[in-house]
C-alpha cells in the first residue's frame, strides 16, 4: 500500500526538493524553502484545473453521445446547403379539389387546387365564367336531393382562395367550384366535403353526461350512451305539454328587473339571423322579443328599463298588471314549376329534376336572405333539342322579431 504524502507545509527542504524534481520544476536546488513550496503549490494548482477541464470535455462528449443517432451534422452548413438539390415547390398537383371551412357563423373560408387543362377541358365544353356556389344541404344528399338553397358568387381565374358570406348559421353547407354557360348548364370544377357552420347563439347543450367504464372492457362497436339534440327533446316535451327547459333555465334568472334585462337579451342572441347581418345587430335587434323595445316592469323607483319614468306616460299605481304571450313565426319558401316532354331531361340549377308521367314538374325549397340563381334547362330525349329559362331570387328580411309558440314568455303589460 503505497504510503500517503504529507502536507507541502510540513515537509522538509530535502522532501520538496524531491517533490520539485518530480514536477520537473527548473533550478529547485538553488530555491528556499519558501519559494520551492509557492513553486510547488502553482504546478499542482495548474494541473488541477486542466484536470478539471479535460474532466468536464469528456463529461460532455458522452453526454453528446446519448443523442447521436448517425445523422450527418448539418449545423456547420448554411440554409442555402440544407436546400440543396431540392426542387421549387410546383404551383399544383394535378388533382381538381377544393376545401370549406367555417371562420365564424357568419363567414366562411375555401381554398382549392384545379389543373389548367381541366379548366381549359370545361371551357371547350362552353363554361364562361368561373363561380363558387355554396349549398345548404342541411339533412339531404345532393347526390339525389335538391339543395335547400344556392348562393353563387363569381370569382377571378387566377384566385386560390375565397371568403363567402353564410346565409343562415346553424346548418351544413357544401361548395362548388365550376363554370357557368350561357345556356345555363353548371359544369363542376371539384366539390367539397360537407361541413356544419356553428350557430351564431349560445349552444343548446347544457347537460353532462358522466359514464363509467370498465377499463377492460373492449368497446368497439358498442354504444354506452346515446346523445339526444336538445331540438328533439324541446320537440318531445312541448308536445307534452312541458316548457323549454333551456329557457326556463335563463328566465329563471329573473328575480329582479334588470335580470329580467338580462335574460332577454340571452335569449334574443339564441335566434336564427340573416347572415348579412353583423353580430352586434343580430343581437341587439332580438333583445326584446315583445317587440316593445322594453321591458314594461315597474321598479321601486318608479322608472321603467329604458330609465323613463312610467308616471310620465300616464302610469298609475292603481292599474292592475297583466301578464300575457305573444308570438309571431313568418317564413318564405320558392316554388318552381314547369312542363315539358315526359322523356326529356330536366335541370335546376345542374341537378336533375324528376318529372311526372304527364312531363310537369314541382320544385320546392326553403326561401333564405340572399341570391339564389337559377337556370333552368330541358334537354330532348336524343339530344338535339333544348330549351332553357334562367331565373334569379333576391331575398331581403330588413328586421325580423319572431318567436314560435313554445318560445313565447310572459310579458308584463298595463
Amino acid at each position: 500500500m503505497a504510503k500517503e504524502r504529507p502536507p507541502l507545509e510540513e515537509m522538509t527542504l530535502r522532501q520538496l526538493r524531491k517533490v520539485a524534481s518530480f514536477y520537473g520544476i527548473s533550478r529547485y536546488s538553488r530555491m528556499r524553502k519558501s519559494q520551492l513550496l509557492a513553486a510547488i503549490i502553482e504546478v499542482e494548482r495548474s494541473k488541477l484545473s486542466l484536470n478539471n477541464s479535460r474532466s468536464m470535455e469528456a463529461q460532455e462528449t458522452v453526454e453528446a453521445a446519448k443523442f447521436e443517432l448517425g445523422q450527418v451534422d448539418r449545423t456547420i452548413a448554411t440554409l442555402a446547403d440544407v436546400d440543396e438539390g431540392l426542387g421549387d415547390l410546383p404551383s399544383g398537383y394535378g388533382e381538381s379539389r377544393i376545401v370549406l371551412m367555417p371562420r365564424d357563423p357568419q363567414w366562411a373560408y375555401t381554398y382549392w387546387d384545379i389543373p389548367n387543362d381541366h379548366k381549359e377541358d370545361l371551357r371547350r365544353q362552353g363554361g364562361q365564367q368561373l363561380a363558387l356556389r355554396i349549398y345548404d344541404v342541411t339533412d339531404i344528399n345532393l347526390d339525389y336531393q335538391s339543395p335547400h338553397s344556392i348562393q353563387e358568387y363569381p370569382c377571378d381565374e387566377m384566385a386560390r382562395e375565397w371568403y363567402l358570406p353564410i346565409p343562415v348559421s346553424d346548418r351544413d353547407y357544401v361548395i362548388d367550384i365550376g363554370y357557368r354557360c350561357v345556356d345555363g348548364r353548371w359544369l363542376v370544377l371539384a366539390r367539397s366535403a360537407r361541413v356544419h357552420v356553428p350557430p351564431v347563439y349560445p349552444s343548446d347543450w347544457i347537460e353532462d353526461v358522466f359514464i363509467t367504464v370498465n377499463f377492460e372492457e373492449d368497446l368497439r362497436g358498442k354504444t354506452l350512451y346515446e346523445l339526444v339534440p336538445p331540438t328533439k327533446k324541446i320537440a318531445t316535451t312541448a308536445s307534452a305539454g312541458v316548457g323549454n327547459a333551456i329557457y326556463d333555465q335563463i328566465f329563471g334568472m329573473a328575480e329582479s328587473a334588470e335580470a329580467m334585462r338580462v335574460a332577454g337579451s340571452l335569449f334574443g342572441s339564441m335566434q336564427h339571423v340573416p347572415g348579412s347581418m353583423i353580430p352586434e345587430q343580430a343581437i341587439s335587434s332580438y333583445i326584446f322579443p315583445s317587440g316593445v323595445g322594453m321591458w314594461a316592469v315597474p321598479t321601486t323607483s318608479g322608472l321603467n328599463m329604458s330609465g323613463v319614468g312610467m308616471s310620465g306616460a300616464g302610469f298609475s299605481g292603481d292599474v292592475p298588471m297583466r301578464p300575457r304571450k305573444f308570438w309571431l313565426i313568418a317564413d318564405a319558401e320558392l316554388i318552381v314549376y314547369g312542363a315539358t316532354e315526359p322523356d326529356a331531361t330536366v335541370t335546376i340549377g345542374g341537378r336533375p329534376i324528376k318529372l311526372n308521367p304527364d312531363g310537369t314538374f314541382r320544385f320546392q325549397m326553403s326561401f333564405q336572405d340572399g341570391l339564389i340563381d337559377y337556370p333552368i334547362m330541358a334537354v330532348a330525349a336524343d339530344g338535339e333539342q333544348t330549351r332553357s329559362i334562367h331565373m334569379k331570387f333576391n331575398r331581403e328580411t330588413p328586421s325580423r322579431n319572431t318567436n314560435t309558440k313554445d318560445e313565447a314568455v310572459l310579458e308584463w303589460l298595463s
